[in-house]
Formats: C-alpha cells, sequence, structure tokens
C-alpha cells in the first residue's frame, strides 16, 4: 500500500519523502529534496533544499547544507541552512551554526559557533510588459 504522510516543521509543510529508522547505518554524500527524517547512524555528507529532521536515536558525523534542520539526537558536524535551525531539548551539537533563525531550546549541549545570517530576500521580478515611456 502506497501513502504519503504530513509532517510539520515550523509553519512549513512538507511530505515526508524519506524515514530512515534506527539499526540503519549510512556512509556517504546524501542528496535529497523534500523532507527526511533521519533515525539512523550516518557518516558523510548531506545537502538539499528541504528539511532535514534527526530523531532522537540519529547519530549524524557529517557537515550539513539545508533549507531547514531539526535535531533531536547528536551531531558532530557543521550545519548551514538556509532558512532556519532549531535544536530540540534532547540534541546534542557538536560544530557550528550558520542559519537566519535558529532555535535553542532549554536543555540542549552545544559546543560550537553559532552565526545568524540575513535570509536570503525573495527575489523582485519586474514586470517589462508595461514601461513608461516619455516623449
Amino acid at each position: 500500500m502506497l501513502w504519503k504522510s504530513k509532517r510539520t516543521l515550523g509553519s512549513k509543510r512538507g511530505d515526508l519523502t524519506a524515514f530512515i529508522d534506527e539499526g540503519s547505518a549510512i556512509e556517504g554524500k546524501y542528496t535529497f529534496s523534500g523532507t527526511v527524517v533521519l533515525n539512523a547512524k550516518f557518516d558523510g555528507e548531506i545537502m538539499s533544499t528541504g528539511t532535514l529532521i534527526v530523531g532522537e536515536k540519529g547519530v549524524v558525523n557529517a557537515n550539513i547544507r539545508t533549507g531547514s534542520v531539526m535535531v533531536s539526537g547528536q551531531v558532530v558536524g557543521n550545519i548551514v541552512a538556509t532558512e532556519r535551525v532549531e535544536l530540540k531539548q534532547t540534541a546534542r551539537m557538536f560544530g557550528d551554526l550558520e542559519s537566519p533563525v535558529v532555535v535553542i531550546e532549554e536543555g540542549v549541549l552545544f559546543e560550537g559557533h553559532c552565526r545568524m545570517t540575513q535570509a536570503k530576500p525573495a527575489e523582485t521580478t519586474r514586470d517589462l510588459s508595461v514601461v513608461p515611456f516619455k516623449r
């Protein structure tokens, strides 16, 4: 049976693309789109424009570049997010964070530096169909 599940991160909703549960161990470069829940061991590099959710059982040794990241488990490596980073109460983060929005709950173990960047402004499009003309 095929079905789609909805997950929420902040105010965004999206389709759950993958759920990698405990008992799995992955090594290498992982790219994806959409939303991925990682509750396993991962070593390598993660790149995406989507949302990565590291579950409470997740142990990630990787540099992460995504749109959004929510961490409840352990991350050893740097995180660069274009939208937001959320470290939940059970998170253990050893590395640097860079994002326009950073949320760190009480109880988080965080060793590293945090750099809040400016959000990229929405691209302004110029309507060229109506151009004023002076005579």
